[in-house]
């Protein structure tokens, strides 16, 4: 098997689900979220746009019900003994072949946690599993559960989420020389992907953002390139990605001369980073940082040019996104915690002006305040 983890740290996360499971009176948890399956298990694949589910039983056991096209995937990068699989065939409907396994696997009538809230499972395969369960089984909406166990990193995983970091780090290093006038994006954005696959590591589980001129005031990745001007601003979002554990990082780069308005937005940004670097300590909660950041915003003037959310957790993750369940914004009660990896972005777009002003870096936690996994500093760049 092609596993990224020795086989006692996966006995450790299965021991803590069950653990969990039992705390909640679940006798089974079905799990849609690729990252879920791949956190417990190490089962790698994209196959999670079709209907796939592992059911995990309170003793532990695991079944996955997947297509044929991933039988060969599951047994090579996975601990899943057990697969089912369903057959591909017009107007075929997963969901019954999921009921005749579970009752095979005699959980007829008991408590069954569901992940509803994922991309692995789509609007139309809920409303079939949900016709299918309905008489079945007592179903409770469990998404939060696995996602949870996933927030607190361990000492393996911390591992991928430095080497995640470096990969990131080289992405930026292989940049900044083409980042200048009449450098072009599509070079820049090559040369950033080119150095974390060179170094070992993987696609991201989403597009990296890159968007210079008018496109700098732009949080999304579009389609389309352009060349830098002599003063210009572009804004860059990637993430050094490394056995599906990310480690992102943002920034807003210029050419030529620094207006006053991209100076003072910096300014603004990399006051609110610190603030956001010393409230991301346990005894204070993800409501707290971004009220941090929220407080320098609006000490700077810039409260209608941020935005209401300013960073997320991260780690193993799978297409279309790379962020995590838990976010930074107004009244979230997550508590911080040490061993858990949160990417702070401070993202500043003036609107009126035009200009751009972005930072952001990933985090450990530790027991006191954060330390910042890339080597590159809170500085102005610019070429």
């Amino acid at each position: 098997m092609a596993l990224h983890f020795e086989k006692t740290e996966f006995d450790a996360r299965r021991d803590r689900l069950v653990i969990e499971m039992a705390n909640r009176k679940l006798d089974a948890m079905l799990l849609f979220a690729q990252e879920s399956m791949y956190w417990l298990t190490g089962y790698d694949t994209f196959g999670f746009c079709f209907f796939q589910c592992l059911v995990v039983k309170a003793d532990g056991s695991m079944t996955l019900l997947t297509r044929s096209a991933d039988l060969r995937q599951a047994r090579h990068t996975s601990t899943i003994e057990n697969i089912v699989l369903w057959t591909d065939r017009f107007d075929a409907n997963p969901t019954i072949d999921l009921r005749n396994l579970l009752n095979d696997l005699d959980l007829l009538g008991t408590r069954i946690g569901v992940e509803y809230d994922t991309h692995g499972l789509t609007g139309r395969n809920t409303r079939l599993l949900d016709e299918q369960l309905q008489t079945f089984a007592q179903i409770e909406d469990a998404s939060d559960l696995v996602g949870r166990l996933r927030l607190f990193k361990s000492e393996a995983e911390i591992e991928k989420a430095r080497r995640a970091a470096k990969l990131g780090d080289a992405a930026l290093d292989e940049a900044l020389p083409l980042i200048k006038q009449g450098g072009d994006e599509a070079r820049i954005l090559a040369a950033m992907q080119g150095a974390v696959f060179a170094g070992g590591g993987d696609y991201p589980a989403n597009e990296f953002i890159i968007g210079s001129g008018e496109d700098a005031l732009l949080c999304r990745y579009k389609a389309g390139r352009r060349k830098l001007n002599k003063n210009d601003q572009l804004t860059l979002e990637w993430a050094g990605v490394y056995h599906h554990y990310h480690a992102a990082m943002m920034q807003t780069v210029l050419t030529g001369k620094v207006s006053k308005r991209h100076q003072e937005l910096f300014e603004a940004a990399r006051d609110a980073l610190a603030a956001v670097q010393k409230a991301m300590a346990p005894g204070n909660t993800f409501g707290d940082v971004f009220d941090a950041h929220a407080r320098v915003m609006e000490a700077h003037g810039l409260t209608k040019h941020r935005l209401n959310a300013c960073g997320y957790s991260v780690g193993a993750r799978f297409a279309p996104s790379w962020m995590e369940q838990q976010m930074f914004y107004s009244g979230s009660p997550e508590p911080i915690a040490p061993n858990m990896t949160l990417f702070a972005h401070m993202i500043i777009m003036d609107s009126e002006s035009g200009s751009a002003m972005c930072l952001g870096r990933t985090y450990l936690t530790t027991e006191a305040e954060p330390e910042a996994l890339s080597r590159y500093g809170l500085d102005l760049i610019a070429r």
